[in-house]
């Protein structure tokens, strides 16, 4: 049985704060306590507001104030030496540099934060690093990979009856499924995870929820109606909370929906509005997708052959020299759809893509932590 979703991220003074606040609220909120925390000199209390900081600029789209922020956060939790404010200050950057298409950063920062987690007896922040690992591994098309982590972090959930972590898991194997063609398995787990999601009253898991139905409804069922009923759903849930990146990536969903509908130039001018969004908040990987579909409709509507040639060709460069495996195969069926010589791909295996996640091998030694709040996110 599932209670309400919470929000373990809105810590110290925030604790009151809904897992469905406003992310403007929430920064208003805690950048306040953060002041009070520094002025009264409670650099525990600093670290905790400080989280909350840099999680809105992140969900908000503010790349470099959230940087700044989880930073500011370590340094504090690292004063007050509390293991475990180290280690959420971590998670949340770790999450920022996989948004940002840093994944071998990510892969570091969450890794040291699931031992930290461990080290400091937090076993919330253990499990959302571990989390945070799966989905890098995923979002990078390694399937075998975090597969099984993903069932273990479900399983763990389920137990313990969190409703959040279950809907972020039961989402995360969905996808794996639907990107691998079982539909019927995807709908199954998307449908569970909308279904928890609003018992718990968690809008924001609620919303992704419905834009992997809406995928499904579309490119299974050719329900565009119904697909662009769904979209809208979960396009005012994203507007209620300023949730940018979701809001993003249900615009370039949309644009998936309208060009599986032959619909290409509607197609066109949703992903050209989700490239913006994606631009303004440096999401390499959703800029991708939404190129991508965008060199796709411009292709039906009359664009010369060479110029989308090299369109799709620049992209596979980009996603062979980023890691995105499940992207860059869907650049090459586009290239065999618009019958273009695919260009060769590059060789590039980083070693933190390829390591095992498994938590005894995906942190790095303890010394290294305290280096950590000084480093800069690649961008």
């Amino acid at each position: 049985m599932y209670g309400k979703a919470s929000a373990p991220e809105y810590q110290g003074a925030l604790t009151t704060l809904s897992v469905n606040s406003s992310l403007v609220d929430v920064l208003a909120e805690a950048t306040e306590r953060l002041r009070e925390a520094e002025r009264s000199g409670r650099p525990a209390e600093a670290a905790r507001c400080g989280l909350a900081v840099a999680e809105a600029h992140r969900r908000l789209g503010h790349v470099g104030a959230a940087d700044r922020a989880w930073k500011a956060s370590y340094r504090a939790a690292r004063e007050a030496a509390d293991t475990a404010a180290m280690a959420w200050a971590l998670w949340s950057g770790g999450t920022l540099a996989r948004q940002r298409g840093a994944f071998p950063l990510a892969w570091r920062l969450l890794g040291l934060a699931a031992e930290l987690g461990e080290r400091g007896g937090d076993v919330v922040v253990r499990g959302y690093a571990l989390a945070g690992l799966a989905e890098t591994g995923r979002i990078q098309g390694d399937y075998e990979a975090v597969g099984r982590l993903h069932e273990q972090l479900l399983a763990e959930a389920r137990r313990r009856g969190e409703a959040r972590h279950t809907v972020w898991a039961l989402e995360g194997i969905a996808q794996m499924h639907r990107n691998t063609g079982g539909y019927d398995e995807a709908y199954a787990l998307f449908e569970e995870a909308a279904e928890i999601a609003g018992r718990a009253d968690d809008r924001r898991g609620h919303a992704w929820a419905l834009r992997g139905l809406a995928d499904i409804v579309s490119v299974r069922d050719g329900d565009t109606p119904r697909a662009l009923e769904l979209l809208s759903e979960a396009e005012a849930t994203c507007r209620a909370m300023n949730l940018s990146s979701a809001l993003a990536y249900n615009h370039k969903m949309r644009g998936n929906v309208l060009y599986r509908a032959g619909r290409y130039a509607e197609a066109r001018d949703l992903y050209e509005l989700a490239l913006e969004e994606f631009r303004a908040m440096s999401e390499p990987r959703g800029e991708a997708l939404a190129r991508l579909g965008l060199a796709k409709s411009q292709a039906h509507l009359g664009r010369d052959r060479d110029g989308t040639a090299a369109e799709l060709a620049e992209l596979a460069r980009t996603l062979d020299r980023s890691g995105l495996k499940h992207a860059r195969e869907m650049v090459t069926r586009a290239q065999r759809e618009f019958g273009l010589a695919e260009e060769p791909a590059e060789s590039v295996a980083p070693a933190e893509r390829a390591r095992s996640v498994a938590p005894a091998q995906s942190v790095a030694p303890a010394e290294s932590v305290e280096s950590v709040a000084s480093l800069e996110v690649a961008r």
